[in-house]
């Protein structure tokens, strides 16, 4: 028998030293670590409007990335004041990330040192500063994004390490009630709080009880009451008074063209007076067309006061929305079968979701812009002011992933595709609503868009185009429509641009002929070719024609704020 023996000495697979172990927790350390540094200042989570620079100096690291709540209306202007005033000796290379930069102070942080980097969606009235602190060298932007873009980002690699946000109130807990400007609020906090960040909330008023619980109290961390409530803009509203007889023109256009022939049911409206007029024209035009049931039943749309006479009319089913309307609380509170609304009565409105929402459940945009190119681009980018894009990018770009059907975006698909041997699928109309000329007699058509300028001077990686020429399809002027599904040709598209362009430049540079061909087709379409009379056209159709007259519509229930009110 054989016996087997081992060998006198077996080599070791070991290594020589076992490495050392990775530290899973530094982010949450490093929380625990501002937070220890914080809570001298902090009676539980509440902290003194007092103390407030004190708590931020003591949160807040060099080279942190910091989501201050800046959105289309509400702000968290009291916290923005605190950081623009903070020593930048003490605190400083901070890298912002916020939707709207709509207050000084959204500007100042960068001016006094504080700040350094930036990544946002929209800058409003800080548009030409913003531009001159670029070319300072004062700002260095990452990058400026949609909305949905940077709230995206906030989950992957722009998550904010300290945010700083704004809730209409807050329990001893730390519980937040946002109310119906619940805008950004959630996601900000949740992609901040999730990735063991601090959160930093002021808040109109501290109370026992919350009418409902918006933002829970473990996402919070402390909550300061400001000395004064948040501000908020009411920037969706329109007089109807200064809607002109050309805009009443155009919403006619808008509604027999276009709504009408697509059966255009789900939809979101940008800002502006053009598509206010669609809003009033509604339960006059659009019903004498008997199009009522049939068009305009779903809207992705903040709660315009432009909307109450649609809505009493019973055109309008539903309307979730971006932000709320100041005056509008309780019309909002009077109809909780349009609006989407919590127990309390009062709505929850939320961005991202109606980002979502007017991306992918809406079949139709139409919005306006400052400049239109040859091709279709579009931007509110023009020489010395970097504006951004909002939401527009979104709201009017065709949802590559979207998959279910509806009538008007299988129609718009067909006309696409009218010919080609390609794959069924529908797409979404973008119509961008201009008159030929804008405030101060500027062209809306030009040759080459500013943003390709604006791009070389600030040194930009993209020019700041906001809606690509290849989503829109169609234009719409005081001219007529042009329909650019139908064309077949980029001369085809060029004519039919230059063909609505009227009096300008681009207008006077068309092709005749082949504007009148591209008419004779329906690519081009002219009021009369519409059976619209340009004499019906007036301010009498509106159904309102002044804020009061909105304020009647709604029975009493709209207040609107005393920069409307001329009575």
């Amino acid at each position: 028998m054989l016996q087997q023996t081992a060998p006198a000495s077996a080599p070791s697979c070991a290594p020589s030293s076992a490495p050392a172990a990775r530290d899973w927790n530094t982010q949450a350390r490093n929380r625990e670590a501002r937070l220890e540094r914080a809570s001298p200042l902090a009676h539980g989570k509440v902290v003194k409007s007092a103390d407030a620079a004190a708590l931020l100096e003591a949160i807040l690291e060099t080279g942190d990335r910091v989501c201050l709540e800046g959105n289309n209306q509400k702000q968290a202007d009291f916290l923005a004041k605190v950081l623009a005033g903070l020593d930048p000796a003490r605190v400083n290379g901070l890298h912002m990330v916020q939707s709207v930069l709509a207050l000084p102070e959204h500007l100042d942080v960068f001016e006094s040192g504080v700040a350094s980097r930036l990544d946002f969606s929209f800058s409003g009235p800080q548009g030409a500063r913003l531009a001159r602190l670029v070319s300072g060298g004062q700002i260095a932007i990452g990058a400026i994004h949609t909305y949905l873009e940077l709230f995206s980002r906030y989950f992957v690699d722009l998550t904010p390490r300290v945010s700083l946000v704004c809730a209409q109130a807050a329990d001893r807990n730390g519980n937040l009630y946002t109310g119906p400007n619940t805008e950004d609020t959630p996601v900000i906090v949740e992609a901040t709080a999730f990735k063991r960040g601090i959160v930093i909330a002021q808040v109109n008023e501290l109370v026992d009880t919350l009418p409902r619980v918006d933002i829970p109290a473990d996402w919070v961390d402390f909550v300061i009451a400001s000395p004064k409530p948040h501000y908020i803009e009411p920037l969706f509203t329109r007089d109807p008074a200064q809607i002109s007889d050309i805009q009443v023109l155009m919403a006619m256009m808008a509604i027999k063209g276009i709504y009408a022939p697509y059966e255009v049911d789900r939809l979101n409206h940008g800002i502006g007076f053009d598509t206010a007029a669609i809003e009033l024209i509604l339960p006059t035009y659009a019903e004498s067309l008997g199009l009522k049931g049939k068009i305009c039943r779903h809207w992705a749309l903040n709660p315009h006061p432009a909307l109450i006479p649609a809505i009493e009319a019973g055109f309008v089913q539903s309307v979730h929305s971006f932000g709320s309307e100041l005056g509008m609380e309780a019309y909002i509170r009077a109809r909780p079968d349009v609006f989407f609304t919590g127990p309390d009565g009062s709505m929850r409105s939320n961005r991202a979701m109606c980002q979502a929402a007017g991306h992918y459940a809406c079949d139709l945009f139409i919005g306006s812009t400052l400049q239109i190119d040859l091709a279709g681009n579009s931007s509110t980018a023009t020489l010395g002011r970097i504006a951004g894009f909002g939401g527009a990018p979104n709201m009017g770009a065709d949802a590559r992933g979207r998959r279910h059907a509806s009538p008007t975006w299988l129609k718009a698909g067909r006309e696409a595709r009218a010919g080609r041997n390609t794959v069924p699928r529908g797409q979404k109309l973008v119509v961008q609503m201009v008159e030929t000329y804008r405030e101060h007699m500027q062209p809306a058509f030009v040759e080459t868009l500013d943003a390709f300028a604006l791009a070389e001077s600030a040194g930009m990686d993209l020019p700041p185009v906001m809606i690509y020429g290849e989503d829109v399809t169609h234009i719409l002027t005081e001219e007529g429509i042009a329909n650019l599904l139908l064309c077949r040709t980029d001369e085809e598209r060029e004519q039919a641009i230059r063909g609505v362009a009227g009096y300008t430049p681009v207008g006077l540079g068309r092709d005749r002929r082949a504007v009148e061909n591209l008419r004779d087709r329906g690519i081009i379409l002219r009021p009369e070719d519409l059976g619209i009379d340009k004499r019906s056209a007036t301010r009498d159709l509106l159904a309102a024609r002044s804020v009061k007259d909105l304020v009647r519509a709604s029975g009493g229930l709209y207040d609107p704020p005393k920069r409307f009110r001329n009575w």
